[in-house]
């Protein structure tokens, strides 16, 4: 018997990079390497404990490398796997999706706007 079933293949896939801020955090991990304070600055509505979670799901995935160095303080930087790079075309389909819905909502006179409309790093890797 299976250890675990999913009803649709989309279910596999939202049970690694589902939720609100793991989505956004691959985005900013994009072909660059970031630290922890940099992804918190990034994403400023994300609490320090959340994000912590939320980077160790995503590493023990194999989605993100996390790499620490021996040194006071400590550093600690993320960047994306193999596996997590091959995420780019969803993530690259989510941001689309997003900016042709909040140019929807902005046509019908709703107040939304997205800051940073640039669609990130992941858009230049390989």
């Amino acid at each position: 018997m299976p250890e675990k079933i999913y009803h649709v293949a989309v279910e596999a896939t939202l049970d690694v990079i589902g939720g609100k801020w793991k989505p956004v955090i691959l985005c900013h991990l994009g072909g660059r390497t970031l630290r922890t304070g940099e992804l918190c600055q990034l994403m400023p509505d994300v609490s320090q404990r959340v994000l912590t979670r939320q980077l160790r799901e995503l590493e023990a995935d194999n989605i993100v490398q996390r790499k620490v160095y021996n040194q006071v303080p400590p550093k600690v930087e993320y960047s994306l796997t193999k596996e997590g790079k091959s995420l780019r075309n969803i993530l690259l389909a989510m941001s689309n999706w997003g900016k042709d819905k909040v140019e929807r909502l902005q046509k019908q006179g709703n107040s939304v706007e997205i800051i940073d409309n640039d669609p990130h790093p992941f858009s230049n890797m390989e």
